[in-house]
């Protein structure tokens, strides 16, 4: 006859069971994609409740970065150093830029056009990254991925509110289009490192340089910021970086940029979701199909993505 104490016991060895065969590497990557989706939803917000230059947020969201990373390698008792060599740190100099190219863009987007329209044009990243996979990887890309290519291009068009750089719409889109191609650039590049570096060591050296190319250009620009502005900027640097950027490289060590950027385009739902009752921003029904088709075709269930 089993006593509580040992009903409880074999509860908690199958609850281990379960966790142990779910957390297979494959759901491992899963997970880490699911969870920086959600956090690199809260960008967008962040950087719309920061009155500040975006220069000014995308130097102060990597020093706050750099700072968590640093403890977080402290931490888990990661050796920062560990591997490196020049063609590593030339990799690093360049998925580093590519990422403040992205940061700042993104937030210049917001400023311009609302959360909507940047996290909009940020979401066509998977595009670019299906296109960046075949010409610098040479992977083998499926018709279907093409197709799916040209729906993104469409729904691009149709978010579009007018062929006129001086609407604040269109070059916020503009802008977020931008940052999407930046950061695929960086997902493809955060491949080539493979199991040479951990995930705390790449995200802390892509956010140093981020934050030593732009700390030159702080002197042209206003640096005032209202404490709320600091204290916002700190859980962008702390959660919606620090975090975010380390459970993404640690997803594409076991799923393939593909699949990761798959999982992440949903970041624009949880964005527009927030910024319309925050900010205000109500889709019209032309972005909303316009947003349909690009999140659409960006999580369409590829065979080989699983």
């Amino acid at each position: 006859m089993f006593t509580g104490k040992d009903l409880n016991l074999r509860t908690q060895e199958r609850t281990s069971d379960w966790l142990h065969a779910f957390m297979t590497p494959h759901n491992k990557g899963l997970l880490c994609a699911h969870l920086t989706a959600v956090l690199f939803g809260m960008t967008g917000i962040l950087g719309a409740l920061i009155q500040a230059d975006p220069l000014l947020i995308t130097f102060g969201r990597a020093v706050f970065a750099c700072l968590s990373l640093y403890l977080a390698a402290l931490f888990f008792k990661s050796q920062l150093h560990r591997n490196l060599n020049r063609a590593l740190l030339l990799k690093l100099l360049f998925s580093g830029t590519m990422l403040g190219i992205h940061w700042l863009t993104f937030f210049i987007g917001i400023k311009a056009g609302g959360v909507a329209m940047a996290t909009l044009g940020f979401a066509s990243f998977p595009a670019f990254i299906t296109i960046l996979e075949r010409v610098v990887l040479r992977d083998h890309v499926n018709l279907r991925s093409w197709i799916l290519v040209l729906v993104v291009m469409l729904g691009l068009f149709l978010v579009s509110p007018e062929l006129d750089l001086a609407n604040q719409n269109t070059s916020g889109l503009l802008w977020g289009i931008v940052s999407g191609f930046a950061f695929a650039a960086l997902a493809v590049s955060n491949r080539t490192y493979g199991k040479i570096l951990d995930s705390v060591q790449v995200a802390f050296w892509q956010n140093l340089v981020v934050a030593m190319i732009s700390l030159p250009f702080l002197s042209l620009i206003e640096l005032h910021m209202t404490p709320s502005d600091w204290f916002w900027l700190a859980v962008l640097g702390t959660a919606s970086t620090a975090l975010a950027h380390f459970l993404f490289v640690s997803s594409l060590q076991y799923i393939n940029a593909r699949t990761a950027g798959l999982i992440i385009a949903l970041e624009p739902v949880y964005a527009i979701l927030v910024a319309w009752p925050l900010f205000g921003e109500e889709p019209t029904l032309k972005i909303i199909i316009g947003g349909i088709l690009i999140i659409g075709a960006a999580v369409f269930p590829n065979p080989k993505s699983h």
